[in-house]
Protein backbone atom coordinates (compact mmCIF):
# COMPACT_ATOMS: atom_id res chain seq x y z
CA UNK A 1 0.00 0.00 0.00
CA UNK A 2 1.40 3.37 -0.98
CA UNK A 3 0.08 6.90 -0.59
CA UNK A 4 -0.22 9.57 -3.27
CA UNK A 5 0.97 13.16 -2.64
CA UNK A 6 -2.57 14.24 -1.81
CA UNK A 7 -2.96 11.56 0.85
CA UNK A 8 -4.99 8.89 -0.97
CA UNK A 9 -3.98 5.27 -0.45
CA UNK A 10 -3.36 3.31 -3.62
CA UNK A 11 -2.41 -0.22 -4.56
CA UNK A 12 -0.27 -1.67 -7.33
CA UNK A 13 1.80 1.40 -8.17
CA UNK A 14 4.70 0.59 -10.46
CA UNK A 15 6.19 4.07 -10.53
CA UNK A 16 5.18 7.37 -8.99
CA UNK A 17 7.24 10.41 -9.88
CA UNK A 18 6.02 13.76 -8.67
CA UNK A 19 7.35 17.20 -7.89
CA UNK A 20 6.06 19.93 -5.63
CA UNK A 21 6.14 23.56 -6.66
CA UNK A 22 9.16 25.35 -5.07
CA UNK A 23 7.00 28.13 -3.60
CA UNK A 24 3.85 28.82 -1.68
CA UNK A 25 1.63 31.63 -2.80
CA UNK A 26 -1.88 32.97 -2.65
CA UNK A 27 -1.85 33.85 -6.32
CA UNK A 28 -4.78 33.68 -8.71
CA UNK A 29 -3.34 30.47 -10.19
CA UNK A 30 -1.14 28.25 -8.06
CA UNK A 31 0.49 24.97 -9.12
CA UNK A 32 0.64 22.63 -6.14
CA UNK A 33 2.45 19.61 -7.60
CA UNK A 34 2.75 17.46 -10.71
CA UNK A 35 3.80 13.91 -11.51
CA UNK A 36 3.62 10.85 -13.72
CA UNK A 37 2.60 7.22 -13.13
CA UNK A 38 3.01 3.96 -14.98
CA UNK A 39 0.11 2.05 -13.43
CA UNK A 40 -0.21 -1.67 -12.84
CA UNK A 41 -3.40 -3.53 -13.89
CA UNK A 42 -6.39 -2.46 -11.84
CA UNK A 43 -4.49 0.29 -9.97
CA UNK A 44 -7.28 2.34 -8.36
CA UNK A 45 -7.57 5.68 -6.59
CA UNK A 46 -10.57 6.76 -4.52
CA UNK A 47 -13.42 7.27 -4.23
CA UNK A 48 -12.50 10.46 -2.41
CA UNK A 49 -12.42 14.25 -2.57
CA UNK A 50 -9.71 16.89 -2.86
CA UNK A 51 -9.37 20.54 -1.97
CA UNK A 52 -7.90 21.44 -5.37
CA UNK A 53 -8.26 20.78 -9.08
CA UNK A 54 -6.32 17.92 -10.67
CA UNK A 55 -5.96 17.06 -14.35
CA UNK A 56 -4.71 13.69 -15.60
CA UNK A 57 -3.33 13.24 -19.13
CA UNK A 58 -3.52 9.71 -20.59
CA UNK A 59 -0.34 8.88 -22.53
CA UNK A 60 -1.02 5.21 -23.25
CA UNK A 61 -3.31 2.40 -22.18
CA UNK A 62 -6.79 2.94 -20.83
CA UNK A 63 -8.88 3.12 -17.67
CA UNK A 64 -12.10 4.50 -16.29
CA UNK A 65 -13.24 7.47 -14.20
CA UNK A 66 -16.34 7.44 -11.99
CA UNK A 67 -17.97 10.67 -10.85
CA UNK A 68 -21.54 11.52 -9.81
CA UNK A 69 -22.94 8.19 -10.91
CA UNK A 70 -21.30 8.30 -14.34
CA UNK A 71 -18.50 6.13 -15.71
CA UNK A 72 -16.15 7.43 -18.40
CA UNK A 73 -13.77 5.08 -20.25
CA UNK A 74 -10.63 6.91 -21.35
CA UNK A 75 -7.82 5.95 -23.70
CA UNK A 76 -4.51 7.47 -24.81
CA UNK A 77 -4.88 11.04 -26.07
CA UNK A 78 -7.61 11.98 -23.60
CA UNK A 79 -7.56 13.82 -20.28
CA UNK A 80 -9.90 14.35 -17.34
CA UNK A 81 -10.25 16.98 -14.64
CA UNK A 82 -11.17 16.41 -11.00
CA UNK A 83 -13.01 19.25 -9.26
CA UNK A 84 -12.61 20.16 -5.56
CA UNK A 85 -15.11 18.62 -3.15
CA UNK A 86 -16.47 16.24 -5.82
CA UNK A 87 -16.24 12.53 -4.99
CA UNK A 88 -14.22 10.88 -7.76
CA UNK A 89 -12.53 7.52 -8.36
CA UNK A 90 -10.49 6.18 -11.24
CA UNK A 91 -8.97 2.83 -12.13
CA UNK A 92 -6.50 1.44 -14.66
CA UNK A 93 -7.69 -1.22 -17.10
CA UNK A 94 -6.84 -4.81 -16.12
CA UNK A 95 -5.43 -5.77 -19.51
CA UNK A 96 -4.12 -2.47 -20.85
CA UNK A 97 -3.41 -0.22 -17.82
CA UNK A 98 -2.85 3.43 -18.48
CA UNK A 99 0.17 5.62 -18.04
CA UNK A 100 -0.76 9.17 -17.08
CA UNK A 101 0.76 12.41 -15.90
CA UNK A 102 -1.02 15.02 -13.82
CA UNK A 103 -0.99 18.55 -12.46
CA UNK A 104 -2.69 19.67 -9.24
CA UNK A 105 -3.58 23.35 -8.89
CA UNK A 106 -5.97 25.89 -7.40
CA UNK A 107 -6.43 29.67 -7.18
CA UNK A 108 -8.98 32.46 -7.25
CA UNK A 109 -8.98 32.66 -11.06
CA UNK A 110 -9.45 28.96 -11.75
CA UNK A 111 -13.28 28.87 -11.61
CA UNK A 112 -13.41 31.90 -13.90
CA UNK A 113 -11.04 30.26 -16.37
CA UNK A 114 -12.93 26.97 -16.35
CA UNK A 115 -16.20 28.85 -16.84
CA UNK A 116 -14.85 29.71 -20.29
CA UNK A 117 -14.78 25.99 -21.17
CA UNK A 118 -17.40 23.28 -21.49
CA UNK A 119 -15.80 21.36 -18.59
CA UNK A 120 -17.89 20.67 -15.47
CA UNK A 121 -17.85 18.04 -12.71
CA UNK A 122 -20.42 16.13 -14.78
CA UNK A 123 -18.45 16.54 -18.01
CA UNK A 124 -14.77 16.17 -17.02
CA UNK A 125 -13.25 14.55 -20.13
CA UNK A 126 -11.46 16.41 -22.93
CA UNK A 127 -8.91 15.68 -25.68
CA UNK A 128 -5.21 16.38 -25.25
CA UNK A 129 -3.56 18.59 -27.81
CA UNK A 130 -0.63 17.06 -29.70
CA UNK A 131 2.16 19.40 -28.58
CA UNK A 132 1.88 20.99 -25.14
CA UNK A 133 -0.03 18.58 -22.91
CA UNK A 134 1.92 15.36 -23.61
CA UNK A 135 5.14 17.09 -22.56
CA UNK A 136 3.82 19.19 -19.68
CA UNK A 137 5.31 16.96 -16.98
CA UNK A 138 8.74 17.07 -18.59
CA UNK A 139 8.58 20.85 -19.16
CA UNK A 140 7.75 21.52 -15.52
CA UNK A 141 10.39 19.10 -14.25
CA UNK A 142 13.13 20.52 -16.47
CA UNK A 143 12.22 24.04 -15.39
CA UNK A 144 12.34 23.05 -11.72
CA UNK A 145 15.70 21.28 -12.01
CA UNK A 146 17.62 23.50 -14.43
CA UNK A 147 16.72 27.06 -13.42
CA UNK A 148 17.92 28.61 -10.14
CA UNK A 149 14.70 30.63 -9.73
CA UNK A 150 12.01 28.64 -11.54
CA UNK A 151 8.90 30.20 -9.99
CA UNK A 152 8.02 32.66 -12.74
CA UNK A 153 8.82 30.17 -15.50
CA UNK A 154 6.57 27.56 -13.88
CA UNK A 155 3.73 30.05 -13.57
CA UNK A 156 4.24 31.07 -17.19
CA UNK A 157 3.84 27.43 -18.22
CA UNK A 158 0.67 27.17 -16.15
CA UNK A 159 -0.91 30.30 -17.58
CA UNK A 160 -0.04 29.09 -21.07
CA UNK A 161 -1.65 25.74 -20.33
CA UNK A 162 -4.84 27.30 -18.99
CA UNK A 163 -5.07 29.51 -22.06
CA UNK A 164 -4.71 26.41 -24.25
CA UNK A 165 -7.40 24.66 -22.22
CA UNK A 166 -9.93 27.38 -23.05
CA UNK A 167 -9.05 26.96 -26.72
CA UNK A 168 -9.40 23.19 -26.99
CA UNK A 169 -12.46 23.00 -24.66
CA UNK A 170 -14.55 25.97 -25.82
CA UNK A 171 -18.14 26.36 -24.78
CA UNK A 172 -20.12 24.72 -27.56
CA UNK A 173 -21.63 27.09 -30.08
CA UNK A 174 -24.15 24.40 -30.93
CA UNK A 175 -25.95 24.86 -27.62
CA UNK A 176 -27.59 28.02 -28.93
CA UNK A 177 -28.47 31.38 -27.49
CA UNK A 178 -29.70 29.98 -24.16
CA UNK A 179 -26.30 28.48 -23.39
CA UNK A 180 -24.58 31.72 -24.40
CA UNK A 181 -26.87 33.72 -22.12
CA UNK A 182 -26.20 31.35 -19.23
CA UNK A 183 -22.46 31.67 -19.80
CA UNK A 184 -22.85 35.44 -19.75
CA UNK A 185 -24.64 35.22 -16.41
CA UNK A 186 -21.74 33.25 -14.93
CA UNK A 187 -19.14 35.72 -16.18
CA UNK A 188 -21.15 38.65 -14.84
CA UNK A 189 -21.54 36.85 -11.52
CA UNK A 190 -17.80 36.29 -11.18
CA UNK A 191 -17.04 39.87 -12.14
CA UNK A 192 -19.55 41.11 -9.56
CA UNK A 193 -18.00 39.00 -6.80
CA UNK A 194 -14.45 40.02 -7.73
CA UNK A 195 -15.44 43.70 -7.72
CA UNK A 196 -17.62 43.74 -4.58
CA UNK A 197 -16.22 41.02 -2.30
CA UNK A 198 -15.06 43.70 0.17
CA UNK A 199 -18.66 44.87 0.60
CA UNK A 200 -21.55 43.28 2.45
CA UNK A 201 -23.10 41.44 -0.49
CA UNK A 202 -25.48 38.50 -0.72
CA UNK A 203 -26.62 36.02 -3.33
CA UNK A 204 -29.94 37.88 -3.41
CA UNK A 205 -28.13 41.09 -4.35
CA UNK A 206 -26.14 39.25 -7.00
CA UNK A 207 -29.32 37.75 -8.45
CA UNK A 208 -30.99 41.17 -8.40
CA UNK A 209 -28.00 42.68 -10.19
CA UNK A 210 -28.49 40.14 -12.99
CA UNK A 211 -32.28 40.25 -12.90
CA UNK A 212 -32.52 36.54 -12.07
CA UNK A 213 -34.28 34.39 -9.50
CA UNK A 214 -31.93 33.58 -6.63
CA UNK A 215 -32.56 29.82 -6.77
CA UNK A 216 -32.07 29.72 -10.54
CA UNK A 217 -28.80 31.65 -10.30
CA UNK A 218 -27.53 29.38 -7.51
CA UNK A 219 -28.32 26.27 -9.54
CA UNK A 220 -26.75 27.69 -12.71
CA UNK A 221 -23.65 28.89 -10.83
CA UNK A 222 -23.03 25.57 -9.09
CA UNK A 223 -23.46 23.64 -12.34
CA UNK A 224 -20.91 25.83 -14.12
CA UNK A 225 -18.37 26.66 -11.41
CA UNK A 226 -18.70 23.56 -9.22
CA UNK A 227 -19.62 25.35 -5.98
CA UNK A 228 -22.50 27.55 -4.85
CA UNK A 229 -22.23 31.37 -5.06
CA UNK A 230 -21.98 31.51 -1.26
CA UNK A 231 -19.09 29.03 -1.24
CA UNK A 232 -17.29 30.82 -4.05
CA UNK A 233 -17.66 34.21 -2.32
CA UNK A 234 -16.33 32.72 0.93
CA UNK A 235 -13.32 31.13 -0.77
CA UNK A 236 -12.54 34.26 -2.76
CA UNK A 237 -12.71 36.44 0.36
CA UNK A 238 -10.44 34.08 2.26
CA UNK A 239 -7.89 33.98 -0.57
CA UNK A 240 -7.77 37.77 -0.50
CA UNK A 241 -7.56 37.71 3.30
CA UNK A 242 -4.55 35.37 3.08
CA UNK A 243 -2.78 37.82 0.77
CA UNK A 244 -3.23 40.59 3.34
CA UNK A 245 -2.23 38.38 6.26
CA UNK A 246 0.96 37.26 4.53
CA UNK A 247 2.09 40.86 4.11
CA UNK A 248 2.21 41.28 7.89
CA UNK A 249 1.07 44.88 7.60
CA UNK A 250 -2.49 44.60 8.87
CA UNK A 251 -4.35 43.62 12.03
CA UNK A 252 -6.92 40.83 11.83
CA UNK A 253 -9.71 43.36 12.23
CA UNK A 254 -8.38 45.42 9.34
CA UNK A 255 -8.16 42.33 7.16
CA UNK A 256 -11.70 41.35 8.12
CA UNK A 257 -13.15 44.71 7.09
CA UNK A 258 -11.14 44.63 3.87
CA UNK A 259 -12.82 41.42 2.73
CA UNK A 260 -16.39 42.23 3.70
CA UNK A 261 -16.66 41.40 7.42
CA UNK A 262 -17.37 44.19 9.90
CA UNK A 263 -17.09 41.78 12.83
CA UNK A 264 -13.58 40.37 13.29
CA UNK A 265 -14.92 37.44 15.33
CA UNK A 266 -17.28 36.40 12.55
CA UNK A 267 -14.40 36.71 10.07
CA UNK A 268 -12.13 34.55 12.24
CA UNK A 269 -14.85 31.92 12.54
CA UNK A 270 -15.38 31.80 8.77
CA UNK A 271 -11.60 31.81 8.14
CA UNK A 272 -11.14 28.81 10.42
CA UNK A 273 -14.06 27.05 8.75
CA UNK A 274 -12.41 27.46 5.33
CA UNK A 275 -8.72 27.08 6.21
CA UNK A 276 -8.82 24.91 9.31
CA UNK A 277 -6.84 27.46 11.35
CA UNK A 278 -7.55 30.79 12.98
CA UNK A 279 -5.98 33.77 11.12
CA UNK A 280 -3.16 34.03 13.67
CA UNK A 281 -2.47 30.29 13.65
CA UNK A 282 -2.55 30.24 9.86
CA UNK A 283 0.00 33.03 9.39
CA UNK A 284 2.33 31.47 11.98
CA UNK A 285 2.08 28.09 10.27
CA UNK A 286 2.54 29.65 6.84
CA UNK A 287 5.80 31.33 7.80
CA UNK A 288 6.94 28.12 9.45
CA UNK A 289 6.08 26.24 6.23
CA UNK A 290 4.08 23.70 8.24
CA UNK A 291 0.97 23.86 6.12
CA UNK A 292 0.10 24.32 2.47
CA UNK A 293 -2.57 26.96 1.95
Amino acid sequence: METTPDGWSVNGLLSNHYNRAPFRDESDLYLSYWGKENCSPGHAVGPGIRDFYKIHFIHKGQGQVKVRGQTFVLTAGQAFIIYPKVVTSYEADQENPWTYSWIAFYGAWVPNILAKTHLTPDSPVFPMDKKVMPGLYESLSITLNEFPNPELRIMSIMYGFMSLLTEICPISLESGSLHKKQDSYIHQSLEFVHSHYAESISVQQLAGHLGLDRKYLSSLFKESVGVSPQQYLLRYRMEKACELLISGRYLVGEVARSVGYQDALVFSKMFKKEKGYSPKQWIESFHNRDIRT
